[in-house]
């Protein structure tokens, strides 16, 4: 399978690391190899390096060192947090964050209802086992 994730102007990235940790975000331009210019809608322009990035399969159409208002309309065009949020990546952080959103209740709930789902599914094996 070849690489398809290259670093471009338009590419939109995940921050993995820092404050901004869950952040969609923009290259706007490449800085050096180490390092990239980016910006979103909801953030402050700024330099980041590759390494607190994780490159997505989203692009936006956006010429280089796009304004903010460029930027803005590009992103919102493309609905790019909306298909983010639709693949499975962004089904898995939500998950991951959803969990971590759990008070006691919900835990124990999940538990239980976990268990009984195993309780099903081992009930289910060992007649098939016992039948064959």
């Amino acid at each position: 399978m070849p690489f398809k994730r290259y670093v471009e102007i338009g590419r939109v990235a995940l921050v993995n690391f820092g404050e901004d940790y869950g952040k969609l975000v923009v290259i706007t331009d490449v800085v050096d190899q180490n390092r990239a210019l980016v910006d979103a809608p909801t953030e402050t322009r700024r330099i980041m390096p590759f390494k607190r990035m994780t490159l997505t399969d989203l692009t936006v159409e956006i010429p280089r060192l796009a304004s903010k208002k460029v930027l803005t309309a590009a992103f919102t065009s493309a609905d790019v947090a909306g298909k983010f949020a639709a693949s499975a990546w962004g089904k898995k952080l939500a998950a991951r964050q959803s969990k971590a959103n759990q008070n006691d209740f919900e835990r124990y709930q999940a538990a239980v209802a976990k268990a009984k789902r195993n309780r099903a599914v081992r009930k289910a094996y060992n007649q098939l086992a016992k039948s064959a």
